[in-house]
């Protein structure tokens, strides 16, 4: 189960801090600077199912993190700034970049002013459907009918299965079996049998887009602050790698249009839906640059070294998860000694 996966990174985590192993491995791995990656900055609930917990963190660790790279004397940079570095190579200072994928109303009204308090620079990556209320945030969907059912009947891999979820076990069992089920579908497969199961569990699935996300009205006077970059995060939320290059590159070049257009400023960094090795590959990184994108991000962990400069729609990032909400993590996270570990002592994930 995924709570294993997390006790285990945890004990990674602790090792390499308590160690001091960190500070070994920061001259090596450590790069030049930092992408972190965000969802959700919003206060802790107490609710016992909170499988997307990894995907939010609260505003007192914001806070907290950026007081330390205050102190660390890292400069926060926006994703121009961050670009212009590697493209001048200009590594005289170390960097964080901080990111928030998909356009939560929750970065305007917890993220942004922690921001403004520690004057550093904030970048949204905005899903056109989201802001419409119109996008399909499935995952979130999935969390509410596992939430509200006592069993669950879904045709994982052709197959009819009913899954308990009466306690939580089972509710966390089943998430994780569902989400990986769902996953693996192409993107109209998904759409299909999400909305097959919200409609059987009483989910209004259209709903949460707009319950959640900044609208294009919302985003007008969000994407006005000094600090804020909008980003583009397509148009849907698809995963990429299972469109036609033709749909793929829509996606991409639609999006970009429809945030210039709605906002009246360049959009030309972007955020791979999932972002994975799975999602996001190397043509979808050439299909980002042929839609003028000048940065593009990925899931994939990593820190950023001076070499990132030749594939910049290609960058990884390091995860501020919500499993992980420890101070001492930080030194770990910046040194590039926990995502070295988990690629194998390779610099980064992203080929």
């Amino acid at each position: 189960m995924k709570q294993i996966r997390s006790t285990i990174i945890r004990a990674g985590l602790d090792a390499l801090y308590f160690s001091g192993a960190h500070r070994v491995l920061r001259p090596i791995f450590g790069g030049v600077g930092t992408i972190f990656m965000l969802h959700h900055v919003r206060p802790a609930h107490s609710g016992p199912f909170q499988p997307n917990r990894h995907l939010e963190i609260t505003p007192d660790f914001l806070r907290a993190t950026l007081a330390y790279i205050r102190a660390s004397g890292i400069d926060i940079v926006t994703p121009d700034e961050l670009q212009r570095r590697l493209t001048e190579q200009d590594f005289s200072r170390r960097f964080v970049c901080f990111t928030c994928d998909d356009g939560y109303r929750d970065n305007r009204d917890f993220a942004l002013p922690a921001m403004q308090e520690y004057d550093a620079p904030l970048a949204v990556y905005v899903t056109s459907d989201f802001a419409a209320g119109t996008g399909r945030l499935w995952w979130i969907a999935l969390e509410r009918v596992i939430a509200r059912a006592d069993t669950i009947n879904a045709p994982i891999d052709g197959a009819m299965v009913r899954l308990d979820t009466s306690t939580l076990i089972g509710k966390e069992a089943a998430f994780d079996r569902l989400h990986d089920w769902l996953r693996g579908l192409s993107n109209p497969e998904l759409r299909r049998e999400m909305t097959a199961l919200c409609a059987a569990h009483a989910i209004d699935e259209d709903a949460i887009s707009g319950e959640l996300c900044l609208s294009w009205d919302e985003l007008k006077s969000f994407a006005a602050d000094p600090l804020v970059t909008i980003g583009a995060h397509t148009v849907s939320h698809p995963d990429l790698a299972r469109q036609s290059e033709a749909d793929a590159l829509q996606e991409l070049t639609r999006s970009r249009t429809q945030i210039e257009a709605a906002l009246q400023r360049p959009a030309v960094h972007l955020a791979y839906p999932y972002g994975d090795r799975y999602a996001a590959g190397p043509r979808e990184f050439a299909l980002a640059r042929q839609a003028g994108f000048t940065t593009a991000v990925t899931t994939r962990p990593g820190v950023i070294f001076a070499d990132n400069v030749e594939n910049l729609t290609a960058l990884p990032r390091v995860s501020l998860n919500g499993h992980y909400q420890d101070t001492r993590y930080l030194p770990v996270l910046t040194s590039g000694a926990a995502t070295a570990v988990w690629n194998g002592f390779r610099r980064s994930s992203v080929a």
